[in-house]
């Protein structure tokens, strides 16, 4: 599996607070594509990175850090003229997830990336490529890039599209939901929430979603804590998903932590359940999975549960599904149970 985009260092505060009066922050690393290749590293897939950072102490951060999470990081090119970028981050409110974000990545390295000066050939070299609209809009170089990666061509892999609508990003550019909409058009497998193509398209509703989205051979539409629902058409014999099924996953009840970083690892959980030829019901269920893990812990990438944790729980019936409830410290509690059981 391979991810291509911009990943930052991000700073978490060691308080609660404005980021005015915050003392001193931690420091870590956050990006759409990085986070969703280390969780599946993480889950024991081969994982590669492909990007751009600075010649500088962020980049070289950001690199062992990926690299530390099991990543394959040697396509990730350095730019000695532009810097790593950077964003910083109050902690959210609980019960409203408000926060305070202000990124530092104008005219950052990733920005610069093009299909010139990217290595192509490890982008498409893996099973998956997973690409997202953030990297759309960081730069007119960068959506040709985009383009170049989502065009039909023989032998591509399937392409995994995050539409992540980022109307920050778009400001200067009005045309951001269409270009969202051409680019999530050419991909295999699509994931939006409900929220976003509302806001970016106009749409409401999973079936309005897939109606103005139908080539994708999977789309999934995430509704927030209502869970999250797949279509899909040409699914391989035996896994009873025929052309049109719609299948409908709750989310899990989840004591919340931080929401930062809940997309990228259901994304992450759905795409390990898919290179392991699971049911469509299995790989919504991984997501949510990897979902809690990531809403359960600080920061942008959380310790996920294990292989056969996540499979136990994946394999639960409706109704003991729909009483788990997970909090802080499950997927580590897990992972010593693992650990006790190894050591004699």
């Amino acid at each position: 599996m391979v991810a291509l985009g911009e990943s930052m260092v991000t700073f978490l505060p060691t308080r609660a607070g404005r980021l005015a009066d915050v003392p001193s922050f931690e420091r870590g690393i956050g990006g759409a594509e990085s986070n969703v290749a280390c969780v599946l590293a993480r889950a024991g897939h081969p994982a590669r990175w492909v990007g751009r950072v600075g010649a500088d102490g962020f980049g070289d951060h950001l690199v062992e850090a990926i690299a530390a999470h099991g990543v394959d990081t040697s396509a990730v090119r350095r730019d000695p003229g532009r810097p790593t970028g950077v964003y910083f981050r109050t902690a959210g409110d609980r019960a409203t997830d408000a926060h305070e974000v202000a990124y530092y990545r104008a005219g950052s390295a990733a920005s610069a990336m093009t299909a010139a000066n990217t290595d192509l050939a490890a982008a498409r070299s893996g099973r998956v490529l997973h690409l997202s609209g953030i990297t759309a809009a960081l730069s007119d170089g960068c959506l040709a890039l985009m383009r170049e990666l989502t065009a039909p061509r023989p032998g591509r892999p399937l392409v995994s599209f995050d539409v992540n609508h980022r109307p920050g990003l778009w400001r200067d550019h009005p045309e951001g939901p269409r270009v969202l909409l051409d680019l999530a058009r050419g991909a295999d497998l699509v994931f939006v929430g409900e929220d976003e193509a509302r806001d970016a398209w106009g749409l409401s509703g999973a079936a309005a979603i897939r109606e103005a989205l139908p080539e994708p051979t999977v789309l999934v539409v995430k509704h927030g804590r209502g869970g999250a629902v797949a279509f899909t058409k040409d699914a391989p014999e035996g896994t009873g998903d025929a052309d049109g099924t719609a299948t409908l996953v709750r989310a899990l009840h989840v004591d919340v932590v931080a929401a930062v970083g809940a997309g990228d690892a259901f994304a992450a959980g759905f795409l390990s359940a898919t290179l392991r030829g699971l049911p469509v019901r299995d790989r919504l269920r991984h997501g949510h999975l990897m979902a809690a893990a990531a809403l359960t812990a600080p920061g942008d990438l959380a310790e996920p549960p294990s292989r056969d944790h996540a499979d136990r729980l994946a394999a639960l019936d409706d109704e003991a599904w729909g009483r788990l409830r997970l909090g802080p410290g499950w997927t580590e509690a897990d992972a010593r149970a693992a650990e006790e059981v190894r050591t004699p």
